[in-house]
């Protein structure tokens, strides 16, 4: 690992830890038992894939995941829309353990495994980001020296990285079991496209190359479409 970075790979462990228990506390506590197989599978899919990710950047790019510690937002608008997501998501993962307990709705078990497989795959694309542009942060920003990507899954739509976002937090409540749990995920996709509206601007001031980036790639997230 690169001496450059001192514990990161703790913090980056640190990291992965309590967001597991932060989703094991929201599945089996909603769910009022351990007895819930699709939230286990739902979180070895993701732990495994976080892993993986994890050492291919300690390896590959430790700068990247640097960048991908800091979670904090500089804009007040990308604050806001940070913290609505964030209460979107808790109830899209709180809803499937309710609905494990009382029973409110029932997904077929090859439905759940389609689910697991869409979140994986959505992963993987999320990884071909990472591996394609290493200036990809959790934050909206442009840092000084940062160039325009325009290879790999960047050909084909300006923002890949909120499309696997979007498929991973659309498949969760699936493969959580829950068809309940789809509605407040619906609403991901309007907070993901307001996010890249004010991440467009700031990209066309700041980033040399992306003006023109808009015109020979026109579609941001799904192609033919917006």
């Amino acid at each position: 690992m690169n001496p450059s970075h001192p514990g990161l790979l703790r913090r980056a462990l640190a990291m992965i830890g309590v967001g597991a228990l932060i989703l094991a506390a929201l599945f089996f506590g909603s769910a009022g038992t351990l007895d819930y197989w699709q939230a286990w599978v739902f979180l070895l899919v993701l732990l495994t894939s976080m892993t993986f990710v994890l050492f291919y950047l300690l390896r590959r790019d430790p700068d990247l995941l640097e960048r991908r510690l800091r979670a904090r937002e500089r804009q007040t608008r990308q604050q806001t829309i940070v913290v609505v997501a964030t209460f979107i998501i808790v109830l899209a993962f709180v809803i499937p353990g309710l609905d494990r307990r009382f029973g409110w709705s029932h997904v077929p078990l090859a439905l759940v495994l389609v689910a697991d497989l869409i979140l994986l795959l959505g992963y993987g694309l999320f990884f071909l980001v990472l591996r394609e542009n290493s200036y990809a942060a959790r934050v909206v920003q442009v840092e000084a020296g940062q160039r325009l990507v325009t290879t790999g899954p960047y050909r084909f739509v300006r923002h890949p990285m909120y499309v696997a976002v979007a498929v991973m937090y659309l498949a969760s409540p699936l493969a959580l079991g829950s068809a309940w749990a789809v509605l407040p995920a619906l609403l991901l996709p309007i907070l993901i496209m307001a996010r890249i509206r004010d991440e467009e601007r700031l990209l066309a001031d700041d980033l040399p190359g992306y003006r023109q980036y808009q015109l020979t790639t026109k579609f941001r997230l799904i192609p033919g479409i917006w």
